[in-house]
C-alpha cells in the first residue's frame, strides 16, 4: 500500500521547478536545432501543427479535464487510507481505452484534423506532410497521458521528482533526432523528397511516439516503486468511476475551451506565412518561466489544498497560496518585463543562425513582446484554478473559461484583419487577463483560505516597483551592449552579461523596496 509523504509546498516547487528548468534547456536546445535546420518554412509548420494535435487532446483529456478531477480525489483516498491503488487502477484502464479509441478515430481522419488546426494549409504542400507527420506522432497521446496520470498519483503522494523529469526524456530523444538526420541523412541521398529538410521532420516524427514510450515507463517504474503498481485491464464503471466522469466533464469541457482558444490563434497564424513558427518560438521563450513556475506551483499547490481542505485548516491553506502565488510573482513579474523590454536579444542569439534570419526574428520577438504583458496572468491561473479544483468544482473554471474563448476568438479574428498574425498573439494576452479578472471575482465567497493575506497584499506592489527598475536598467544596457549583439563571437557574452545585470539589478530594487527576503525564502524551504 502506498503511503503519501506530507506536502513539503515550497521545496515541492522548487523540485518541480528545478527539473522543469533542465527540460526547458534541453527544449531550447531542440528549438534552436529545429530554427537552425528547418527555419520558419513549409516543413517546420507542418511538423508542428503534427506535434500540436497529440499535445492538444492531452491537455484535453489527461493534464487537463482528467488530472483535475483525479487528483483531488486520489489524494483524499491516500489521506483516508480508501484503498487508492483500485481507484488508479480502475482509473487507468478508462483512460487507456478512450485513448486507444479517440488514437484510431484520429488516424483516419489526420486530413480533416490538420485542416481544423490550419485551414491555410488546404492550398499547399502543407497540408500533405502535416497529415503523413501527424499520423506518426498521433500515438504520442496514448502513451503521455497515461504517464499523465502517473505523475498525477506520484504528486499526490509528494513524490514529485520522476514526473518532474519525464519531460526531459522528450527533449532528449527529438535532439537525437534532429541530429541524427543531420549526420546520417545528408542532403544527396534524399533526392526523392520535394523538400530536403523533410529529412528532419520525418525523423522528429519517429521520435515523438518513442519520447512517449520512454516518459510512460519512467513515472510507471516510479509509481511501482512507490506502492502502486498498476497493469492494464478491462474497464469497470463502478461509483467511484462515476464521480470521477461527472467531475472531470466540465474540466473536459474547460480544457476544450482552452484549446478552441489555440486552435484559433493557429487558423489566424497558418494564413500568413511564417507566422506559425513565429508564434511557436516565441511562445516557447515565454513557456519557460511558466513552465519552471506557474506549472510547478500549480502542480504541488492542488494537493495540498485538497489535503488541508479535508483536514479544515483553513488558515493553513490561506499561507500555502499567499506564500505559492508570492514566490511566483517573485520570479514571473522581472521575467515578464524582460520579455517586454528585450525580446530582440532573447531571439537573435537564441535562434537567428541557418535558415532562421533576421526577419525572422523581427516578428517573433513582436510576438515574445505581446507574450509578456500576459505571463503575469498565465502563472496567476495556475495558482487561483486549485481553489475551485481542491473543492472538486470544475464547473465555475468552465463556464469562466467560455467567457475568454469568446473575448480571445473575437480579438483574434478582429485584429487579423488590421495587424495580421499579431493579433493572435494579443487576444491570448487579453484572454488570459480576463481568466484572471473572473477566477478573482469567483473565489470571494470560498472564506478565508481563498483570500491573500496581509503581507502579499503589501508586497505585490513592491514587487512591481522592483521589477520597473530592473526594466529601466536593462533598458540602458542594452544600448550600451547594442554593438555587440552584431559580432558573432561576441553576441552570447553580450547576452550574459544583459542577463546578469538585470538579475543583479532586480535583486537591488527588491532589498530596496522591500519587495523580497532570501532569508525568509531559505527558512520557508527549511519549514517545508
Amino acid at each position: 500500500m502506498a503511503t503519501a509523504r506530507p506536502i513539503k509546498l515550497i521545496s515541492g516547487f522548487f523540485t518541480v521547478g528545478v527539473w522543469t528548468l533542465g527540460s526547458r534547456i534541453l527544449g531550447f536546445v531542440r528549438d534552436i536545432l529545429l530554427a537552425a535546420f528547418l527555419g520558419t518554412g513549409p516543413v517546420n509548420e507542418a511538423f508542428l501543427i503534427a506535434f500540436s494535435l497529440p499535445n492538444l487532446f492531452r491537455r484535453f483529456f489527461a493534464e487537463g479535464a482528467f488530472n483535475t478531477a483525479f487528483v483531488p480525489l486520489f489524494s483524499k483516498k491516500v489521506e483516508a487510507g480508501d484503498d487508492p491503488q483500485t481507484f488508479a487502477q480502475d482509473a487507468f484502464s478508462g483512460l487507456a481505452t478512450i485513448l486507444i479509441g479517440l488514437t484510431l478515430i484520429a488516424t483516419l481522419a489526420m486530413p480533416w484534423l490538420v485542416l481544423a488546426m490550419a485551414g491555410g494549409f488546404a492550398a499547399d504542400d502543407r497540408l500533405d506532410m502535416a497529415t503523413d507527420y501527424g499520423r506518426i506522432t498521433f500515438v504520442y497521446i496514448l502513451f503521455i497521458s497515461l504517464a499523465a496520470l502517473f505523475s498525477g498519483v506520484l504528486n499526490a503522494l509528494g513524490r514529485f521528482a520522476a514526473a518532474a523529469a519525464a519531460p526531459i526524456l522528450l527533449n532528449v530523444i527529438l535532439v537525437a533526432a534532429l541530429l541524427g538526420a543531420e549526420f546520417f541523412q545528408p542532403d544527396g541521398k534524399m533526392t526523392s523528397l520535394v523538400y530536403p529538410e523533410q529529412r528532419f521532420g520525418t525523423a522528429l516524427a519517429w521520435g515523438v511516439p518513442l519520447a512517449g514510450i520512454a516518459q510512460l515507463a519512467l513515472v510507471w517504474f516510479a509509481a511501482h516503486r512507490a506502492g502502486i503498481s498498476i497493469r492494464l485491464r478491462l474497464p469497470r464503471l463502478t461509483p467511484d468511476m462515476k464521480k470521477l466522469a461527472i467531475i472531470a466533464l466540465p474540466a473536459m469541457l474547460a480544457g476544450g475551451v482552452v484549446q478552441i482558444n489555440l486552435l484559433v490563434g493557429r487558423q489566424v497564424a497558418s494564413f500568413f506565412d511564417g507566422a506559425i513558427a513565429w508564434l511557436y518560438y516565441a511562445d516557447r521563450i515565454y513557456q519557460l518561466p511558466l513552465g519552471m513556475v506557474g506549472i510547478a506551483i500549480g502542480i504541488v499547490l492542488l494537493p495540498d489544498l485538497s489535503r488541508r481542505l479535508r483536514a479544515g485548516d483553513e488558515e493553513g491553506g490561506r499561507h500555502a497560496l499567499s506564500r505559492a502565488t508570492e514566490i511566483a510573482m517573485v520570479l514571473t513579474v522581472p521575467a515578464a518585463v524582460a520579455l517586454i523590454v528585450i525580446p530582440v536579444p532573447l531571439i537573435s542569439v537564441l535562434f537567428e543562425r541557418g535558415a532562421f534570419g533576421s526577419d525572422a526574428t523581427a516578428s517573433t520577438a513582436l510576438a515574445l513582446t505581446v507574450y509578456g504583458f500576459g505571463l503575469p496572468a498565465f502563472v496567476l491561473q495556475k495558482t487561483l484554478q486549485p481553489l475551485y479544483f481542491a473543492r472538486e468544482d470544475t464547473r465555475t473554471p468552465f463556464r469562466f473559461a467560455v467567457v475568454a474563448m469568446v473575448v480571445n476568438a473575437v480579438i483574434a479574428i478582429g485584429l487579423a484583419f488590421l495587424i495580421g498574425f499579431l493579433g493572435a498573439a494579443i487576444a491570448t494576452t487579453v484572454a488570459a487577463w480576463a481568466m484572471v479578472l473572473l477566477l478573482s471575482k469567483g473565489r470571494r465567497h470560498m472564506g478565508e483560505v481563498a483570500q491573500f493575506d496581509t503581507r502579499f497584499r503589501s508586497r505585490i506592489w513592491r514587487i512591481c516597483f522592483a521589477a520597473v527598475g530592473m526594466g529601466a536598467v536593462l533598458l540602458g544596457a542594452e544600448i550600451v551592449l547594442g554593438p555587440f549583439f552584431g559580432a558573432p563571437g561576441l553576441r552570447y557574452v553580450a547576452l550574459t552579461l544583459l542577463i546578469l545585470i538585470g538579475m543583479f539589478s532586480y535583486y537591488g530594487f527588491g532589498r530596496l523596496f522591500g519587495a523580497f527576503s532570501l532569508s525568509e525564502m531559505r527558512g520557508a524551504l527549511r519549514r517545508g
